[in-house]
């Protein structure tokens, strides 16, 4: 018995060792430093909800009229002020706020594809945080038909630990269980 668990004891630690790199450098590459594309000219600037920071970079990109529209996710949650105080209709360019359904960044993707059809919108730029970028392009990317581009914001630095956790799964399930829009 000693014998067997000496070798599954030596077959064991290498497997893991390699796992936790790969988890390691997925973190590291899709999750805190993901690859991000410039901000141009769009049709609309998309905030996707969650983070309320995310909101200061697209009102930066509103202000360079980068596009004449901004999207916001969930505008009227509460405690939003600020994106209350937009959806309500005081900005100087068009605002359009909607709350997704089913409420994910699935659901954000496909109510954006929605408008761009409806809009006819070629181009979207969407901001959201930059441990967010990786899965919300792969998302976007398959619902829409528009040119998509995806920006990071800052964020709340004690987000990290539940981050580098739940956003490798949540990648890893849009890659491998839920594959379409």
């Amino acid at each position: 018995m000693e014998r067997i668990d000496a070798s599954v004891r030596r077959l064991v630690l290498p497997v893991v060792v390699v796992l936790v790199g790969a988890w390691a450098v997925v973190v590291v590459r899709f999750v805190l430093w993901p690859v991000q594309q410039s901000p141009r000219h769009a049709d609309a600037v998309v905030v996707l909800a969650g983070d309320h920071l995310r909101l200061g970079k697209a009102l930066e990109l509103m202000t360079r009229r980068i596009a004449p529209t901004l999207v916001i996710s969930d505008g009227r949650a509460p405690g939003w002020h600020e994106a209350n105080r937009l959806c309500r209709g005081a900005a100087r360019f068009r605002v359009l706020c909607f709350r997704p359904d089913p409420y994910s960044t699935r659901g954000e993707a496909r109510a954006v594809a929605r408008m761009a059809v409806a809009r006819g919108w070629r181009s979207v730029l969407v901001v959201t945080s930059t441990y967010h970028v990786t899965r919300a392009r792969l998302l976007f990317d398959r619902c829409t038909h528009a040119r998509v581009v995806v920006t990071g914001s800052t964020y709340r630095r004690s987000l990290i630990p539940l981050e580098v956790f739940l956003e490798p799964a949540k990648l890893a399930y849009a890659l491998v269980v839920a594959r379409g829009c």
